[in-house]
C-alpha cells in the first residue's frame, strides 16, 4: 500500500467513468496515483449503483470499471474499529453543537481522519464540520 496520502470519495471515482472526465481530477490522479486509496464504503456505493441499472452496454462497462478498482491494486480501506470510534466521537460532538451530517459521510470522514489521509471529494463542504479532517476537491472548472 505504500505511503497513502489521499482517500478518494465515490464521486471522484465515478468521475473516471465519464467519457470526458474532469481535467483537474485526471491530472491529480496521475500525479498522486500511488498515494491514493478509497473505502469499502465507496466500492459498495458504486457497485450498488451499477447493480440497479438495467442490462445494457453501459452497465457492462461500469461493472468492468468496478471490478477494475478491485484488481488495480488501489488500497480499499475498511470502516474499522478506529474509524467507528472516531465517528462516534464526532457524531456526539456535532449533535451537542446542534449539527448533524449524513451517516455515510461520517463513515467516509472517519476512515480518512483515523488514517490521517486527505479526503478528496467533489463536495468537500459536505465534510466541513468534522474536526481533524483534511478535505479537498480536485475538480476544476
Amino acid at each position: 500500500m505504500g505511503n497513502l496520502s489521499f482517500l478518494l470519495d465515490s464521486n471522484v471515482l465515478a468521475e473516471l467513468t465519464h467519457g470526458k472526465a474532469n481535467a483537474g481530477v485526471m491530472a491529480r490522479l496521475a500525479e498522486h496515483r500511488a498515494a491514493c486509496a478509497t473505502t469499502a464504503l465507496a466500492l459498495h456505493e458504486l457497485a450498488f449503483g451499477v447493480a440497479q441499472l438495467p442490462e445494457s452496454a453501459r452497465k457492462a462497462r461500469l461493472q468492468r470499471f468496478v471490478s477494475g478498482l478491485v484488481d488495480c491494486g488501489m488500497a480499499i480501506l475498511p470502516y474499522d474499529q478506529e474509524a467507528a470510534l472516531w465517528h462516534a466521537r464526532e457524531r456526539a460532538r456535532l449533535a451537542a453543537a446542534g449539527l448533524s451530517a449524513p451517516f455515510r459521510d461520517g463513515q467516509v470522514a472517519a476512515v480518512a481522519a483515523s488514517r490521517k489521509l486527505t479526503l478528496v471529494s467533489r463536495n468537500p463542504a459536505d465534510f466541513q464540520y468534522f474536526a481533524g479532517l483534511s478535505s479537498t476537491s480536485w475538480f476544476t472548472e
